[in-house]
């Protein structure tokens, strides 16, 4: 069964924008870095992204580009368990817009399998959103301005002077590349709250059959 739901009308769908800026809305009350569209866009950008370069068809990719757009909305509900809650949430906005079940399937079980805690790349689309919203970290995620009161998690992101995700030359791997600002930051540090993420990572490239591999400053990390 064919859908005519695109990620242009996902985009542009009021109540899911809603949802989107509440959710971040209820984080930044938190203290949470960013979450908010410059967030949720790069995600779908990237995850999309991913499956093109490894020949996944077009609509694989869109629905990856859907996912990531949606993957937050739960921060609505609370941040503990916010993977799940939102696949729940998603399912609803979705199958009101009679999206296919399959299609259906395959977003929310991205959404729901995306929190480090809980994750497990299911399929392709799932795999895909692991790596795209565990490596966006950028400086501009950062809401604090006042340095002094930094956590670590604002100091890592703070730190990080640019960052780039893309494939190595014969697809076989994906590669993390990062500059660090390590006066503001050590590589240590980025690994207390990282490790974890960057682990998820290896495991979801895994799952498509290619390696993933973190640089900083130069240095092969991973």
């Amino acid at each position: 069964m064919a859908s005519n739901v695109t990620y242009k009308y996902i985009r542009q769908n009021p109540d899911i924008i809603t949802y989107i800026t509440k959710a971040d809305e209820a984080l930044c009350a938190q203290g949470y870095t960013e979450h908010s569209f410059a967030h949720v866009e790069k995600v779908a950008a990237n995850a999309s992204m991913i499956l093109k370069t490894l020949n996944y068809s077009e609509r694989e990719c869109e629905l990856a580009e859907i996912a990531g757009f949606m993957h937050d909305i739960g921060n609505v509900i609370n941040r503990v368990d916010h993977a799940q809650s939102g696949a729940v949430m998603a399912f609803r906005l979705l199958d009101n817009l009679s999206m296919p079940a399959a299609e259906i399937c395959s977003i929310i079980s991205a959404i729901g399998n995306h929190d480090e805690s809980t994750a497990q790349p299911l399929n392709p689309i799932s795999a895909a959103l692991i790596l795209a919203d565990k490596t966006d970290v950028r400086r501009s995620r950062v809401r604090n301005t006042d340095l002094i009161t930094f956590d670590i998690h604002d100091r890592v992101n703070y730190a990080v002077e640019s960052s780039n995700l893309s494939f190595n030359q014969d697809k076989t791997s994906l590669v993390l590349n990062l500059k660090i600002d390590t006066s503001i930051s050590s590589v240590m540090e980025y690994f207390e709250i990282f490790m974890g993420r960057m682990l998820l990572c290896k495991k979801a490239a895994l799952y498509l059959g290619i390696k993933f591999e973190l640089i900083i400053n130069g240095t092969n990390i991973l």
